[in-house]
């Protein structure tokens, strides 16, 4: 399992670093028209993969962060003040990745 994970880390780093290294629209258009059928789709591949990883990581992690607050506040009620703040801020923190993993994805597509 650690081996399919740096592989899809690595895998990740080599195409995002093509990704963004150009720059300007000129040359994004230029690149576009430069990568063959097998990279458009290697992208297209590439950014639901990453999309979906990204999802489930992020959806299994808010369900343990949520079954853990849950399990806290039913063990001491009185800790409900002091729970929710930090339980809220690890869900955004959680969420946010994913959001940023679409944002990725949707560059990865608009390169095709």
């Amino acid at each position: 399992m650690k081996i399919f994970g740096l592989l899809v880390v690595g895998l990740v780093s080599l195409v995002a670093t093509a990704a963004f290294a150009e720059g300007g629209a000129e040359a994004a258009a230029a690149g576009a028209a430069m990568l063959g059928d097998g990279a458009k789709q290697a992208l297209a591949i590439g950014a639901g993969l990453g999309l979906a990883l990204a999802v489930f990581g992020g959806a299994l992690g808010q369900s343990k962060a949520t079954a853990a607050a849950v399990s806290g506040i039913a063990r001491n009620p009185e800790s409900r003040k002091e729970l929710f703040i930090p339980f809220m801020l690890g869900l955004v923190f959680m969420e946010s990745l994913v959001l940023y993993m679409f944002v990725i994805a949707f560059f990865f597509m608009q390169k095709i």
